[in-house]
This record gives C-alpha cells, structure tokens and sequence, in this order.
C-alpha cells in the first residue's frame, strides 16, 4: 500500500473514532440528565425505580393543601388518579388549589417526594394587582 494512501487512512480511522467516542459521551450525558414527564394515572401503569428522578404534573386538589412551616403537602391529580406530593421549600406565588402544577423530584412508596414546585398559568395570565386602563 502506497504510504500517503496509508496515513490518509489512518488519519480519517481516528477522525472517525474520536467522533464516535465524542457522541457517546454526549449522548450519554444527555440521557443521564434526562427527566420524564408522567401524570398520575401514568404513574399507576408505570414501574419506576425510587432512585430515579421525574417530574408530575397536574392539578392541585381542592382541599388537599397542608402547610406546616416550610413544609408543604398536597395532592396531584388528573381527575381519574391523584398522588400525594410532599415538598420542604417556599411554592411560587402562583400556587394554589386548583391550579396546575409541576413537581420534579423521587416516587417512592405511593408518595412523590418534590425538591422543585412549579406553578403553571394559561395563556391569558395577568400579574396581580397591575391595573391596564384601556
């Protein structure tokens, strides 16, 4: 074999190859990140390890809000199924029974245990007390 043909070669062999290694590596971090999104009547089909992290969304149940200090517990529902998240922090202002919200945290024994609280609002959202005069 001629030796320019044979360096050529070898030098694409670890062009290649050092591409290769670098989308593993990227696509193994980007899965390791990764958060899955289920409501609770997902929750109900699917069996998730405890360890894993997730996220659930929904809406607050009405009544179902209990604070004591800086811990918070409430219920998550879809309207067909509902899980009991408990969260140690302070919840956006927008919090309330009745509105939707996201929890990313663990599942472990029925109950979601939270390290983050997101309130959700639609599309039509106004900050409150800001008065618009038309």
């Amino acid at each position: 074999m001629n030796p320019i043909r044979k360096k050529r070669l070898l030098s694409i062999f670890f062009v290649f190859l050092f591409s290769v290694s670098g989308v593993s590596l990227i696509l193994y971090s980007l899965n390791s990140n990764l958060d899955y999104f289920f409501t609770p009547s997902e929750l109900k089909e699917v069996d998730i390890p405890t360890k894993k992290r997730i996220k659930i969304g929904g809406m607050v149940l009405e009544g179902s809000v209990d604070r004591n200090a800086s811990d918070i517990s409430f219920t998550i529902t879809d309207y067909e199924n509902s899980i009991v998240v408990l969260f140690e922090g302070i919840v956006p202002d927008l919090f309330k029974e009745g509105s939707g919200v996201v929890a990313l945290g663990y599942l472990n024994d029925e109950i979601f245990y939270a390290e983050e609280v997101l309130a959700k609002h639609d599309e039509n959202y106004m900050p409150p007390n800001l008065d618009i005069e038309k």
